[in-house]
């Protein structure tokens, strides 16, 4: 693998106008593409196959597709004093941008029926009718938010979408601003960390382009793949989030490392293929890890949960092509640009000498060096156990509110109490006294229709314990359908309310089990509701799958890079504090509500249920990039001379400097998506930004030296058998080429 790399670098060189020529080509092309990947992605995704909301999708859509209808309604509500005609206009600006819809259309009677309401009670509740499954009406009704403009007064009349198919609507519409906003944000801060690690413009400027390119293939990516699939609306702020960091961080670690050698006194042809070589191939096996964690969550069937996996699985893999393709191409044509040198570099030179009394040597990997981050190493391996006990004591602490850790899906929660999505569903449970949308009960006789006297006795006695039940609102009468019965419940609280879920449980637990109508039909319980509880039940209970492969697949990447078996046990087990420490300030945070007003955090009582597996995912591929990274250096240290202790000073103070700042970078990309108001989007940002944070310090810069320090020589155990087995990926194999003296490199 290293001379395969090292012929890489070698090729890249002669080739570079071509491979910067077509990087250009794809990306101009990309453009367009990627500025309409937004279009055709979906609010939906969130059906349960085999689960009793998909039966219950499925009859409906058979038998009563009326029941489609009411899943969307146009409320009005008129202001004190607003006069006939103004009232008469709303309802005639709602039919025009209704009519502009296709799949939504009104009831007969419905505009004067809506007329009367207004002028009667100041509030009008429009159901909608739609051939459309409640699940597949959010895209429509994200259309009728154009022609509607909720929230927007005129005339003295305020018209708002309510139903859970116009909440994901207005979720799409804010999500796609808050991207906006976080790329915006997040380029110019990851733009300002790397002048301050590099120094250079040039230098600078290149993570920054690969990140701008990664992301924008991506895009055109999304686009072309949502023409073949359904991808969820959250797919283009996973892929940005991951791959601004992602295409950063690997740029960074190959050119510290170019840079690291030249100042060694490499040629710059040496020193690219020594970067391509050793870093190089660490980012590819690196991203490969995060890759394959990612490809965990394709074990849930879920496929918003897919979607949004696959848009970061694909930021990747191109940010990987872009790191170790166009980056060493990008290197070859700048040439002494990319060095540190110029205003930037004296300003920060002035403000090192300045602060801290003397001139550092920048980037010295000297063994032996006495920078700071040798002496960090020495001081941590000096007292390994204390430095083990507060730093995992102190991830033990921070993970504990796991323990209480409850999750649920609900999109008016990831709304400002005041957005017009908010307020049109409040207007409209307190007009019609009850929740958007019903819950539907639908029941396959095993024998006859249900108008055999005895099944419906059966189903009206069902009926009578139903509106017993101190949750519901109304209970309609059964309607028959062929061989089956549908009974309409309307809760009292919102579709995605803990209110609204409690009696979707005690139905499917208690009610219909128990009732004489489950002797003689098979009664499934279904609706929006409903699915939101599957979709809930599903994830949690397919976490121990994905914690299984993430940790199995990433046990067997490191085993073959490393060629230990402790190690991977090691790494796994502090991945997992981290993540652990993570999860717990999500509860602390977002659950428990101890900071809420701050930076606009606002507890939602739950987890989204999305965020565990996806900050699992996530995480834990990252975290194997800082941990590849740390470990390839202290293994080419170790293979120089075989001093375990001394392999693990020196690879630690050679790669701490570039660790940090890649941490740096993702912790700033994600800290930016925790400024944004959807809060499913801050679970992720945070969770993310929290996990890499600690797994940059407690674990990367004080377990990993005090844990190798106590293991000693077990740190590289491998039984003989094994190792023959396992292929030789040759990282620090082969001859290194010696330093050329001190004398400037050969190319421009």
């Amino acid at each position: 693998m290293r001379a395969a790399m090292v012929r890489l670098a070698g090729s890249l060189s002669r080739w570079r106008w071509f491979v910067v020529g077509a990087w250009a080509l794809v990306v101009l092309a990309a453009f367009p593409f990627a500025a309409r990947q937004t279009e055709n992605l979906t609010g939906g995704g969130f059906d349960v196959p085999g689960s009793q909301s998909d039966e219950v999708t499925r009859a409906l859509a058979d038998q009563f597709p009326e029941q489609q209808n009411g899943a969307v309604s146009v409320v009005l509500e008129a202001e004190p004093g607003a006069n006939n005609a103004q009232l008469s206009a709303a309802v005639e600006r709602m039919q025009a941008a209704v009519a502009e819809v296709p799949d939504f259309s009104f009831e007969p009677g419905a505009a004067e029926s809506a007329s009367s309401q207004l002028a009667s009670e100041g509030v009008a509740v429009v159901p909608l009718a739609s051939d459309l499954p409640t699940g597949r009406q959010n895209d429509p009704a994200s259309d009728l938010r154009e022609e509607l403009g909720p929230g927007e007064t005129e005339d003295g009349v305020t018209p708002y979408l309510a139903g859970q198919p116009a909440a994901w609507a207005g979720l799409q519409e804010l999500s796609r601003e808050d991207l906006e906003q976080a790329e915006i944000t997040g380029f110019p801060i990851v733009a300002l960390i790397l002048l301050a690690v590099f120094g250079s413009l040039a230098a600078a400027a290149l993570p920054l382009a690969l990140g701008f390119a990664s992301v924008l293939v991506t895009g055109a990516v999304i686009y072309v793949l949502s023409q073949q699939m359904e991808m969820s609306v959250f797919v283009t702020n996973m892929a940005s989030m991951i791959g601004i960091g992602v295409a950063v961080d690997y740029s960074l670690f190959i050119l510290a490392r170019f840079r690291e050698e030249v100042r060694a006194g490499r040629g710059a042809a040496e020193a690219r293929a020594e970067a391509l070589a050793t870093s190089g191939l660490a980012v590819t096996f690196s991203g490969l890890a995060v890759v394959i964690s990612l490809a965990g969550l394709w074990m849930i069937d879920n496929q918003t949960l897919r979607s949004m996996a696959l848009g970061a699985m694909v930021v990747v893999a191109i940010s990987i092509l872009a790191a170790v393709v166009l980056l060493p191409a990008l290197i070859r044509l700048l040439g002494h640009r990319v060095e540190a040198g110029g205003a930037i570099w004296s300003v920060i030179l002035f403000v090192r000498r300045n602060t801290f009394g003397r001139r550092r040597r920048p980037g010295s990997t000297r063994a032996g060096a006495d920078g700071f981050w040798a002496r960090w190493t020495a001081r941590v391996m000096r007292r390994p156990v204390r430095s083990v006990v507060l730093a995992g004591g102190a991830l033990v602490v921070l993970a504990l509110p796991v323990l209480w850790m409850e999750t649920g899906t609900g999109a008016l929660d990831q709304f400002p109490s005041d957005h017009d999505v908010v307020v049109g569903n409040e207007v409209a449970s307190a007009a019609t006294g009850g929740g958007s949308n019903s819950v539907e009960v639908v029941a396959t006789f095993y024998e006859g229709e249900l108008s055999d006297p005895a099944n419906r006795a059966a189903a009206a006695s069902l009926v009578d314990e139903i509106a017993a039940d101190p949750g519901v609102s109304s209970v309609a009468r059964p309607q028959a359908g062929d061989g089956t019965a549908l009974i309409t419940t309307t809760p009292q609280g919102a579709s995605d309310s803990e209110q609204s879920y409690a009696v979707v449980e005690r139905l499917r637990s208690e009610i219909a089990p128990r009732s004489e109508l489950a002797q003689r039909a098979e009664v499934a319980v279904g609706g929006e509701t409903a699915r939101i509880v599957d979709v809930r039940d599903q994830i949690d209970s397919s976490m121990w799958r994905i914690i299984a492969f993430i940790l199995g697949f990433s046990f067997l990447v490191l085993m073959v890079m490393l060629r230990s078996i402790v190690l991977p046990l090691k790494a796994i087990l502090m991945n997992l504090l981290s993540i652990g420490a993570a999860y717990g300030v999500l509860v602390i945070v977002f659950q428990w509500g101890w900071i809420d007003g701050f930076l606009g955090f606002e507890s939602t009582g739950a987890i989204d249920t999305l965020t565990p597996p996806l900050v699992l995912a996530v995480v834990f591929g990252l975290s194997m990039d800082y941990e590849v990274f740390l470990l390839s250096r202290i293994r080419e240290r170790y293979e120089v001379h075989g001093d375990n202790k001394r392999a693990v000073a020196e690879g630690l103070s050679s790669s701490a400097a570039t660790i940090s700042s890649a941490a740096l970078i993702m912790t700033a990309v994600f800290g930016v998506f925790v400024l944004t108001g959807v809060p499913s989007i801050k679970e992720l940002g945070l969770g993310n930004a929290v996990a890499i944070a600690l797994d940059a310090t407690l674990v990367r810069l004080v377990l990993v030296p005090a844990a190798m320090q106590l293991l000693g020589g077990w740190n590289w155990w491998l039984p003989a058998w094994l190792d023959r087995l396992l292929p030789d990926l040759g990282f620090e194999s082969g001859p290194r080429p010696a330093p050329a003296g001190k004398s400037a490199p050969a190319e421009a």
